[in-house]
């Protein structure tokens, strides 16, 4: 396991700009996929090749049938897979620290800012480092998904028109240097049919973690933007605290006084009588000198 320790290290400081079902998805990459390759799958595959018995002396021909059944060993291609499903997180990861680090220093630049400098308010991340995933560090945390969701794919897909899902006991080969069509048999092809079983189930595991997280992303989207839109003030009876009033009122208007203005303006704009409206004038009349003093 030593030498997956820089990768788990890396992919561990993702955990803090993950939502949450990215976090579940790396636990399953920790936990499910390195650890059992590590502790378990190299070991049952240690003897893949030399194992392997075929029913012929002929030299070369046991190796030549061992690479037309497995072009590639099932540990080798496992390692590409979880090293390639990684890489657009660490992409990701990249694109998080370069964005802290820009933050960090227009933080400074604002402490240090003495000349009355007009200059924008750090967006994505607080000082203790946590980022907020929305804008640019959103759209690449769902490019990220997406390579994710089609690697994972690919990989599932590649293994299968490789090698299939099953460890076949016994296949027949025909290649030279082989004298004639000869029988070779692989050992403890039932254990390393479990292995696969598991790892497959693992990968469609991760590829439905990545798509739920998608919808996740884009619901909270959509939430977020329709409680954005219903936050809004408006000049009403239910909101008279909201009321603006001009600079020689000297200030906001009490909730009393902002309502029977809001009324009297109601009143105007609803054609009342020429006899009420003068009253309501009268009334904003009395209201103006009691403010002004």
């Amino acid at each position: 396991m030593g030498e997956w320790g820089f990768l788990s290290s890396l992919l561990d400081k993702v955990q803090t700009h993950s939502t949450v079902i990215g976090k579940v998805w790396l636990s399953v990459l920790f936990i499910f996929r390195i650890m059992v390759l590590g502790a378990g799958a190299e070991k049952v595959w240690s003897d893949e090749q030399s194992s392997m018995i075929c029913n012929t002396k002929q030299p070369g021909c046991e190796n030549v049938c061992y690479d037309h059944a497995f072009p590639i060993s099932h540990i080798r291609f496992w390692v590409l897979q979880i090293i390639f499903v990684s890489t657009p997180t660490l992409v990701y990861l990249g694109h998080v620290f370069h964005v802290i680090h820009k933050e960090n220093k227009l933080r400074e630049r604002l402490n240090a800012n003495r000349t009355g400098e007009h200059l924008k308010a750090p967006k994505y991340s607080d000082e203790k480092g946590h980022v907020k995933i929305k804008g640019n560090l959103l759209a690449s945390y769902m490019t990220t998904i997406f390579f994710r969701i089609v690697l994972e794919l690919g990989f599932i897909i590649g293994q299968y028109y490789l090698y299939g899902f099953i460890m076949v006991p016994m296949f027949a080969c025909s290649r030279a240097p082989c004298p004639f069509t000869v029988e070779c048999y692989m050992s403890r092809p039932t254990e390393k049919t479990i292995f696969i079983i598991f790892m497959l189930v693992v990968a469609c595991v991760s590829l439905l973690m990545n798509v739920v997280e998608v919808f996740y992303l884009l619901c909270t989207r959509v939430r977020c933007g329709k409680s954005k839109r219903g936050t809004h003030h408006t000049n009403s009876l239910d909101n008279p605290a909201s009321l603006s009033v001009g600079p020689g009122w000297g200030g906001r208007l009490d909730a009393e006084d902002a309502l029977r203005q809001n009324r009297m303006n109601q009143e105007f704009e609803s054609g009342q009588s020429i006899g009420g409206s003068l009253d309501g004038a009268k009334e904003e009349k009395r209201l103006l000198r009691e403010h002004t003093g």
